[in-house]
């Protein structure tokens, strides 16, 4: 692989991902690490971490395992103060294992709360700090723009739940070495939507379109788009929906002049096809998505200061 290709990285982690998911879903099936069903949980992460975060405790919660909620790690309002929710367990996803927020909220709750983390990097400082890890070191990125660690993460912790992924996997296969076409490259703006555990996946596709293209991308609960942020949609911009589609939304787009897309294929090989058309939009504007500016691969703050 030559790493002067822009996105040389971020290309071989995303075509990898129905590989290392079917290995996530073996892994889960031989572990029991998680919390037990009926546990009051809580899932932290920051950025796409906290958006994988959002996407388990939705399909938790549905599933009937018990009260799952999910915090951005600095706002997370757990069993660490008097105040705070109090959980039988915290569940924390970082890639890095070395994000501030994460790092300082674990070593509030030691000792206080058993706490499992899911992590890319198994030698970094969080291993002394969870009760319990999930290691995913094959899931690990050397872009800083993530794929598939955030996606293998996810799929390991739906599998914990019971829920067949096997659909999720073919259909990446295609998902990810498909040709993206040219109204997807020269789109103007995008607009992300998912329901129940998939609104997760839409902000993170969100979220991926603007660190590596830099470009205008929103993202909403499908059932939300219509409250007002469908007013942006027109010619030359793309509304995108995950899973379950609300009824009447079809019709409602086809008057934008928008192109709209929702296939039966499944959500998380959607959004591995959007990290496909992420890398490809980036590159046809001279960007690389595995040095996107104004980012780094982990988030360390100076607590000193």
């Amino acid at each position: 692989m030559s790493t002067n290709i822009l996105g040389a990285f971020m290309e071989e982690e995303l075509v990898s991902q129905p590989d290392v998911w079917q290995r996530a879903i073996e892994q889960a099936r031989a572990e029991q690490l998680l919390p037990a069903d009926g546990e009051r949980i809580a899932v932290i992460g920051c950025g796409t971490s906290w958006f994988m975060a959002q996407s388990y405790a939705a399909a938790r919660e549905s599933a009937g395992k018990g009260v799952t909620d999910a915090f951005a790690a600095s706002e997370a309002f757990v069993n660490s103060n008097s105040a705070g929710r109090q959980y039988d367990a915290v569940v924390a996803i970082t890639r890095s294992g070395t994000t501030t927020e994460v790092l300082e909220l674990l070593t509030e709750l030691k000792g206080t709360v058993r706490t499992i983390a899911v992590i890319g990097d198994t030698g970094s400082p969080i291993v002394g700090l969870a009760d319990a890890i999930v290691g995913l070191p094959y899931a690990d990125e050397r872009s800083v723009v993530q794929t598939r660690f955030a996606t293998t993460a996810l799929v390991y912790l739906l599998s914990s739940l019971g829920i067949d992924l096997a659909a999720a996997v073919e259909d990446a296969r295609d998902a990810v070495t498909g040709s993206v076409p040219q109204e997807l490259l020269d789109a103007e703006q995008f607009t992300f939507l998912g329901r129940g555990w998939t609104v997760g996946l839409a902000h993170e596709a969100g979220l991926k379109m603007r660190e590596a293209v830099q470009g205008w991308t929103e993202s909403y609960p499908a059932m939300e788009y219509r409250h007002g942020p469908i007013s942006i949609a027109a010619p030359g911009r793309v509304t995108w929906l995950f899973g379950e589609q609300p009824e009447g939304l079809e019709n409602d787009m086809a008057v934008t002049g928008a192109l709209y897309i929702h296939t039966d294929k499944h959500p998380l090989a959607e959004l591995a096809r959007v990290h496909k058309v992420t890398l490809e939009r980036a590159r046809v504007r001279g960007l690389n998505p595995d040095l996107p500016r104004n980012l780094t691969r982990s988030v360390i703050l100076d607590v000193t200061a």
